[in-house]
């Protein structure tokens, strides 16, 4: 009796450690994952972005024309320009709920088919169809609520999906074109999200990412690192009342792979002809591969 009283003692002293352990050890066993310069349980991450973009949704265009002086809209069209849409294509892009470059890539293929029309080319019987996904029904009802403003509410081409990157209710190999434009920093397994997108992609298809990166010219870094933790977070907090979401946003960056790193991953993932382009330094980086 004596020896099983000792064991169950034991046993229900086991039962206990987790809860006397540390954080940092505890999530040693639960898969932990990065929220800024945070370590979360990967279970964690998701709601937390999801507070965060939640929260900026409201003025999500006005603090990315302050934060980038407007750039961010250059760089949109650098990368739609190097996806070379065409009339008929089907288009998936990912974490882009406010439109910008859905709306983008659907203007570069009316221009297309405009300048084929005045050449006397027949048009295509395919019907573009161009895929919006997000997370987050916050920032698709931003986007929906801007094609409206630009008359495109109605519009067959454009298909608003609530969905996660890493799990897309696409089929296999039915996209010609993916793109995701700062949001696979967000995401909790990156690695998981190019999968997706590796499987959606057609043979032959692009993939493209930009997102904000690593600029490497010393003195450039330093401003840079100045503006991005001393003036971002309080322009948050000023303009959008949330000095938090945007110290998370800044942080994200920082912990995401360098260029050369994310260019691996890529390769790693199957994608081909895999290649970056920086902007500004290294502040953005276009990636880019083909599913061949």
């Amino acid at each position: 009796m004596a020896l099983r009283r000792s064991v169950t003692r034991l046993v229900g002293d086991l039962n206990l450690l987790p809860s006397l352990l540390p954080r940092g050890a505890a999530l040693l066993h639960s898969h932990a994952t990065s929220f800024g310069f945070k370590e979360v349980p990967e279970e964690e991450k998701s709601k937390l972005v999801g507070n965060v973009f939640t929260s900026v949704s409201s003025n999500y265009d006005l603090m990315n024309d302050m934060m980038s002086a407007g750039l961010h809209r250059l760089w949109k069209d650098r990368l739609v320009s190097k996806l070379h849409p065409f009339p008929g294509m089907k288009h998936l892009d990912v974490a882009g709920g406010t439109g910008d470059v859905a709306f983008r890539v659907l203007e570069s293929i009316n221009s297309v088919s405009r300048r084929a029309m005045q050449h006397g080319l027949a048009e295509t019987e395919e019907e573009t169809q161009i895929y919006i996904c997000d997370i987050n029904p916050n920032m698709l009802n931003v986007g929906k609520k801007r094609a409206i403003e630009r008359g495109l509410g109605e519009n067959h081409c454009l298909h608003w999906i609530e969905g996660d990157a890493e799990a897309l209710s696409f089929d296999d190999g039915s996209m010609d074109g993916y793109t995701i434009a700062f949001g696979i920093r967000n995401v909790t397994r990156i690695e998981k999200a190019l999968a997706e997108a590796y499987r959606v992609l057609k043979r032959g298809g692009r993939f493209l990412c930009l997102e904000l990166s690593h600029v490497e010219l010393p003195i450039f870094k330093q401003l840079y690192d100045y503006y991005s933790f001393s003036v971002i977070p309080a322009m948050g907090e000023l303009v959008a009342g949330d000095r938090e979401s945007y110290k998370y946003l800044v942080e994200s960056i920082r912990r995401f792979p360098n260029q050369e790193a994310f260019a691996r991953m890529i390769v790693d993932t199957g994608f081909q002809k895999v290649e970056y382009e920086n902007l500004v330094g290294g502040v953005v980086a276009i990636h880019s591969g083909l599913k061949l």
